[in-house]
């Protein structure tokens, strides 16, 4: 059983901790991250104490994936459900053009979305959160998106659901 004096230390190492976290997400949604090293530096300039194990252990917790920006590199990002706006100086022409979906094609109950590298990933997540009904799950590599479909759902219904996540899906689907 605690005592008064160990619940105190314990409810302060959880807040302290989710503190850190949240340093943790503003970060990576305001800077581009390409490594622990990077991020635990920029984490001890804000006065966090930790070290690079414990860093590991919070990034897997908040589900943190690296993902290619749109320079080619690889950097720190968060799921949709905890996602911090992060300031782009994209045009929403550019925004839909850079969501790295490559093609769309069906075979049977599957299909396969290739991506830009890196993207897929993130696509998946995105697919997999909306619960689509046609859509058992996805598969993902690192451009390149498994999808499971139910039997009886046909390819428009899936373009449908998907333009919602691939606003540009109709555009570059029709091109193949």
């Amino acid at each position: 059983m605690y005592k008064f004096a160990d619940l105190g230390i314990i409810i302060h190492i959880m807040k302290k901790k989710a503190d850190r976290l949240e340093a943790i997400k503003s970060i990576i949604s305001s800077s581009e991250i390409g490594s622990q090293d990077e991020l635990l530096q920029e984490l001890k300039n804000q006065k966090f104490q930790l070290t690079q194990a414990t860093l590991s252990r919070d990034l897997k917790q908040l589900k943190v994936a690296k993902a290619a920006n749109l320079n080619g590199d690889y950097v720190y990002v968060l799921p949709n459900d905890i996602m911090y706006k992060r300031n782009v100086d994209l045009t929403v022409n550019e925004m839909l053009i850079e969501n790295g979906f490559v093609s769309l094609n069906f075979s049977g109950n599957l299909a396969v979305i290739k991506t830009k590298p890196g993207y897929a990933s993130r696509m998946a997540y995105d697919i997999d959160s909306h619960h689509f009904d046609d859509i058992l799950g996805t598969v993902a590599g690192d451009d390149t998106i498994i999808m499971v479909i139910n039997e009886n759902s046909s390819s428009k219904r899936i373009k449908i659901h998907l333009s919602t996540i691939i606003p540009n899906i109709d555009k570059k689907f029709n091109k193949k």
